[in-house]
């Protein structure tokens, strides 16, 4: 509160309004103005212009104060003076309390038309749309003259909210009015129609402008800028100065998002250069645009040093280097820089918790996580929707899907659309699809329409199920939807169909596409090559080569795994080399995994681990990862040794290469090592993973693992097996059991047979009518002994059984499988 309304003396302003000075003083500037205006209607004795509450009026600088004076005004029988009428409905109207304007505007007899300006101007910027055109037509009953100004708030107000409708509505009382000519008025069009998605629209109004001023220009540019239109947003800048129209700190902070848009480095500081001469990086916002600019065009060492040559930065500022260095993979900096903005005792925003939140998912950091929600509780923040959907995407990033679930159904009425896409997305990247499935359903019963971000979060959990009835199901609604020419919900159905073990109509879709992005090319490159088609992939690469879209590291992978499952060694090295070579793009970690799979999977071991030991980064967990792999399918104990040694180095608590190094120690009856494995995994309490296999029948998701007996049809199972096994034997399978030992032969048959794919697959056989496909899902590798067996109760039985395994897909047929043995 003002010391002038809580002091018991008054201040000297005061002392000067009350007469305590040798003169009296002129009224202020916008009372002269009022005076003149209103002296036209009414006579105004001066002593009115020099009463305190008439400076005190001028003085006001919140709602509170003006209740205050008020009193004040109505005690010294003020407030039937036009002047003070006026100057109160302009208040009420400025701080928001349109009732108190009205209460004030209605009872008023001779009402003055600058009234009636100033109310409609509080109903634009503080009521609806709604209430405003109904004022607006009841001052044009009243024979009130709508001057210029009355239609650019009411075209702001449409712009705003995008109401088409209303602002062509508008865009005719204009016309009407004879403002068709204004400048005012017609940049108040343009930038309706830009913020109404015509910006066509907006630029026929911007040509039919007589006179254009610095201010159309910068709503022109605008609005192509805001529509995505960054190029002509830059032609037009260039265009302004070839009209002798220089561009101001307003052009530069609406053009550098459009430079940002494009990343365009060279621009960007081509426009930099602009704003050092014209002395514009001494304001913050240009500066802050800039540091933007330079963030997203992937220059955050420039933008650091911009950032740290601004004096007075703004909460915007931080924000800007926070999201920067998020958007160019440094989550850690990212967070760095909020503890200096707290350091320095800067209030964060919800802009600013957002891009911390978002630092924390992707470093996986979740005690900062959750320091920074404790932070935005303390700030207020918790009730914010949008920060509230941060929150579910951190921990649903960070595993901790439980939590984000719990934010998620506290939101109760407020969840928006984007709430539940968060939600739906943090239960598909965990791993627990029939939850995502649900909450889908939640939403389509809530009449709560999908988008395309709805639909490319739960189409990959459906792929996740790999149950084709589910993928016909989620394709039909994106038709109904009619996402269906959208190319990134098209793109996840391509994947989607491949994971489902649907490659042919995956690559139909694929082939109805206009339009590919690069991710759509990689989901069929990658499908051809989970289901062994190597071949297939490697042309559909080809194919891309040729076009417009260029292949990235992601492509590169997909063809390397396509030709390591297919053995097409001598295709997958030459690929390797164009990498760098044609693309100039660094091979990752992941890249060099997939070259030793390659090598190794073909037997050659020595080239993987000379490969390994050329290496001009130190190898990782992949690397070694996929050398024991391959020395687990060919037997090589040596080699297998050195590279479990290493990966126990690397990561000692993963229990999945001590059972590998354990199994290639089996396979050499090297059972004293064996033991020596199992009891370094009992000393650290390392388990392996058990083996699971599912397969969907009649709208249910059976689950099977490995010897479990807790099934309904467990008996009849175990049953069917023991006669299937004796038919599969008579046709020429013989049992693998050199990997078992301590137990008789019968028993190390038994233990095979009970392998969580062999249940699946005779449930399915049970229970499904000859002829029928039978889909399995295993989250395991394949084991050989299984492998070998299906491929014999494929042919017995005359089914197609299709196995999709932690790596690709197995098709089953007479007693011969799609991988050719090579997997």
């Amino acid at each position: 509160m003002s010391s002038a309304f809580v002091s018991s003396t008054p201040p000297p302003s005061l002392a000067v309004a009350t007469g305590k000075s040798k003169s009296a003083p002129l009224p202020p500037p916008s009372l002269q103005v009022a005076h003149h205006t209103l002296s036209e209607r009414v006579h105004i004795p001066s002593h009115v212009y020099q009463h305190p509450a008439a400076v005190l009026l001028e003085l006001c600088t919140s709602l509170r104060e003006l209740h205050q004076i008020v009193p004040l005004v109505l005690k010294s029988g003020l407030y039937g003076e036009h002047l003070f009428q006026t100057k109160l409905v302009s208040l009420f109207c400025k701080y928001g309390s349109l009732a108190e304007a009205a209460r004030v505007f209605d009872p008023i007899n001779d009402k003055l038309d600058v009234l009636y300006h100033t109310m409609l101007k509080g109903y634009a910027k503080s009521s609806s749309l709604d209430t405003a055109l109904s004022f607006f037509c009841r001052m044009k009953h009243d024979g009130v003259v709508p001057i210029v100004y009355n239609v650019t708030y009411l075209l702001k107000v449409c712009g705003d909210g995008a109401n088409l409708r209303r602002g062509r509505e508008i865009h005719g009382q204009l016309i009407v009015s004879g403002f068709g000519s204004n400048v005012f008025a017609m940049t108040g069009l343009v930038n309706m129609y830009a913020k109404c998605r015509l910006v066509k629209e907006a630029h026929k109004m911007f040509d039919r402008m007589p006179h254009r001023d610095l201010v159309s220009w910068n709503t022109i540019i605008a609005g192509y800028a805001q529509n995505c239109m960054p190029r002509v947003a830059l032609d037009l800048v260039a265009r302004m100065q070839v009209e002798e129209q220089q561009p101001d700190s307003i052009t530069l902070v609406t053009l550098l998002p459009a430079v940002a848009d494009i990343g365009s480095l060279r621009i960007g500081k081509s426009v930099h250069g602009y704003a050092i001469r014209a002395g514009f990086t001494s304001l913050v916002n240009v500066s802050t645009a800039l540091l933007d600019m330079y963030c997203k065009c992937k220059s955050i060492d420039t933008a650091r040093l911009i950032f740290d040559g601004i004096k007075n930065r703004t909460v915007v500022t931080w924000n800007s280097l926070i999201d920067g260095y998020v958007e160019n993979g440094n989550p850690e900096e990212a967070l760095a820089i909020l503890d200096q903005m707290l350091d320095q005792g800067v209030e964060p925003s919800n802009v600013t918790v957002m891009g911390a939140l978002q630092a924390c998912a992707d470093s996986g950091d979740l005690e900062r996580g959750k320091s920074v929600h404790k932070l935005l509780k303390k700030l207020g923040l918790d009730s914010d929707v949008s920060v509230a959907n941060s929150l579910i995407s951190m921990y649903s990033k960070c595993k901790r899907v439980d939590l984000a679930s719990e934010i998620f159904n506290n939101l109760k009425d407020k969840k928006t659309l984007v709430s539940w896409n968060a939600m739906i997305l943090g239960f598909a990247q965990n791993g627990r699809v029939s939850e995502a499935l649900n909450l889908f359903c939640g939403m389509h019963s809530q009449k709560m329409k999908p988008d395309t971000f709805t639909m490319v979060s739960v189409i990959p959990a459906i792929a996740e199920l790999s149950v084709t009835r589910h993928a016909k199901w989620i394709h039909g609604l994106a038709i109904r939807s009619c996402m269906d020419s959208d190319v990134y919900v098209m793109t996840a159905l391509v994947d989607m169909y491949a994971k489902c073990g649907k490659v042919d109509t995956a690559r139909k879709l694929f082939d109805m596409m206009e339009y590919r992005h690069v991710i759509t090319w990689n989901a069929m490159i990658d499908g051809y090559g989970t289901h062994g088609l190597g071949i297939a992939a490697v042309e559909l690469f080809k194919e891309m080569r040729k076009g417009t879209v260029r292949p990235n590291g992601i492509t590169f992978l997909c063809v390397l795994s396509a030709c390591s499952h297919s053995g097409l060694v001598e295709e997958g090295v030459r690929f390797f080399d164009s990498m760098k070579m044609d693309y100039n793009i660094e091979p990752s970690m992941d890249h060099y995994g997939s070259m030793v799979d390659l090598l190794g999977r073909a037997g050659r071991l020595n080239e993987a681990w000379d490969f390994i030991h050329k290496m001009p980064i130190e190898p990782g967990i992949t690397v070694y990862g996929a050398m024991l792999g391959a020395c687990k399918i060919h037997k090589n104990v040596e080699l297998g040794e050195k590279a479990a040694d290493r990966l126990f180095e690397l990561n000692p608590e993963e229990g999945g290469y001590h059972v590998l190094l354990a199994n290639i120690y089996a396979t050499a009856s090297m059972w004293d090592k064996v033991a020596k494995v199992r009891k370094v995994m009992e000393k650290g309490g390392l388990q392996k993973t058990p083996g699971c296999s599912l397969v969907e029948l009649r709208n249910e998701v059976h689950s099977f693992y490995s010897g479990s007996t807790d099934h309904p049809q467990s008996k009849r199972i175990y049953a069917f097996l023991e006669t299937l096994t004796d038919e599969i034997k008579a046709a020429g399978y013989v049992p693998d059991t050199h990997s078992i030992h301590d137990v008789e032969d019968d028993v190390k048959e038994q233990l095979l047979s009970s392998h969580s794919e062999r249940l699946a697959i005779a449930f399915g056989l049970l229970n499904t009518s000859p002829g029928t496909t039978i889909h399995i899902r295993k989250n395991l590798r394949v084991c050989g002994d299984c492998h070998n067996a299906t491929k014999y109760i494929s042919l017995v039985t005359g089914r197609e059984i299709i196995v999709r395994d932690m790596h690709r897909f197995h098709h089953f047929k007479d007693g011969a499988c799609s991988c050719r043995d090579y997997w």
